[in-house]
């Protein structure tokens, strides 16, 4: 038999809440332990649609990249903020601080892969840093 790994996504538990994000708009499912990943993380993300959240974050050392498979999205880096369309990616360095949202009413949903793997402690969340 190869060696590979099959998870549904609906199997890994969603840790919006884990996180500090509000489950009943945001979800998020950390596939690295469930894939067995030795090099890299791979997220599943929900952005639910209207939903505004303000909270930013960077990384120490973990590199992403953001692929958004279905719906409109904006994007902060820093200052400025971009639209993303779907099927769009955006590599994001560790130390730029970044927040993603829906645009519009339809959820946004993103695969996110990273590395190297980190723990949450490499995570600087950023509150207040999309108010508008």
């Amino acid at each position: 038999m190869g060696d590979y790994t099959v998870v549904p996504v609906s199997d890994v538990p969603d840790m919006a809440a884990d996180v500090g994000m509000d489950p009943d708009h945001f979800e998020i499912r950390f596939l690295r332990e469930a894939l067995a990943l030795r090099n890299f993380a791979v997220t599943f993300e929900r952005f639910g649609g209207g939903w505004r959240p303000t909270r930013g974050h960077r990384h120490a050392v973990q590199e992403e990249v953001y692929l958004l498979v279905s719906g409109r999205a904006q994007a902060k880096f820093d200052d400025e903020v971009i639209d993303l369309e779907p099927w769009t990616a955006v590599r994001v360095p560790p130390q730029s601080a970044r927040a993603f949202r829906a645009a519009g009413e339809e959820d946004a949903v993103f695969v996110t892969m990273a590395a190297p793997q980190a723990s949450l402690d490499d995570v600087e969340f950023i509150q207040d840093y999309w108010t508008d």
